[in-house]
């Protein structure tokens, strides 16, 4: 079943991708007909009685469903229809990706109560801030558009080009930052008391540990040097690129060496 609410989620986020401005109403019902799919082919592939599915596929499916739902919520208070035509294209392939790459079950029996919290907190904290990196991807391509005449470019130009305003973008990513930021942080400290728990230590210096840590710095740097600083345009962009690009070497890199180049599942 979950294969198949996969495939319908994209097929919409896909005809939502290219329906013209105009049609406003419609495309709203589509978004919405697709993210609730998407969110319930997720919701019964990753949980099940005693267990928990997880991998570098649910994850990025995970992250485009926020990012779905992030544009549905800014787009009532900022025109956001060029964002529409990037985010659904990207939304349309992240949606067939956990029926491509079925990831691997945790075993919830034996844990802490609370061990699930925990793991949803993480899986939403890199969601939130793999969105705030594709917003800052989407800057970097808007600050670029400022020195091509603007006739120039093909179908992604002109979506880059009807985005809004670039001080409009810069608080919208802060926004996302200072969110993805908070749960990348509830996501350390209760790692700290689970790895107490579970494997009698403070912390345990694997790569996930060192990675995840690292992206906190960054962040956290990038955060203190906006309001002290006043950080902004490839500064800001720049550090939350370097945060996220070691937030994925935490996690889905990782597992999409496990599981896609080993063909083996991870733990």
């Amino acid at each position: 079943m979950q294969i198949t609410l996969f495939v319908l989620a994209a097929l919409l986020y896909a005809v939502c991708a290219f329906l013209p401005s105009r049609r406003g109403g419609l495309i709203s019902g589509i978004t919405a007909g697709a993210w609730l799919l998407h969110g319930g082919a997720l919701w019964f592939d990753m949980l099940a009685p005693g267990t928990l599915r997880i991998g570098f596929a649910l994850m990025i499916s995970a992250a485009l469903w926020l990012s779905v739902s992030a544009y549905w919520i800014e787009n009532r208070n900022v025109a956001l229809d060029g964002l529409r035509r990037l985010v659904m294209p990207c939304a349309a392939a992240a949606a067939i990706l956990p029926a491509l790459f079925a990831g691997s079950v945790l075993q919830l029996e034996g844990r802490p109560p609370a061990f699930a919290w925990h793991i949803a907190v993480a899986i939403l904290a890199y969601s939130m801030l793999t969105i705030a990196a594709f917003h800052a991807v989407l800057m970097t391509l808007q600050l670029s558009r400022l020195h091509v005449p603007v006739a120039q470019g093909g179908w992604l130009a002109h979506a880059v080009d009807q985005l809004p305003a670039l001080l409009t973008m810069e608080k919208l990513l802060f926004r996302l930052i200072w969110m993805g930021f908070i749960l990348l942080t509830l996501t350390v400290l209760s790692g700290l008391v689970f790895s107490e728990q579970v494997f009698g230590k403070v912390m345990r210096w694997d790569h996930k540990s060192v990675f995840t840590l690292l992206s906190w710095i960054l962040f956290a740097a990038l955060l203190i040097g906006r309001r002290w600083r006043g950080w902004r345009g490839k500064t800001a962009l720049r550090f939350t690129l370097a945060g996220f690009a070691t937030l994925v070497l935490a996690y889905v890199g990782s597992h999409f060496v496990l599981e896609v180049v080993l063909q083996r599942g991870a733990a």
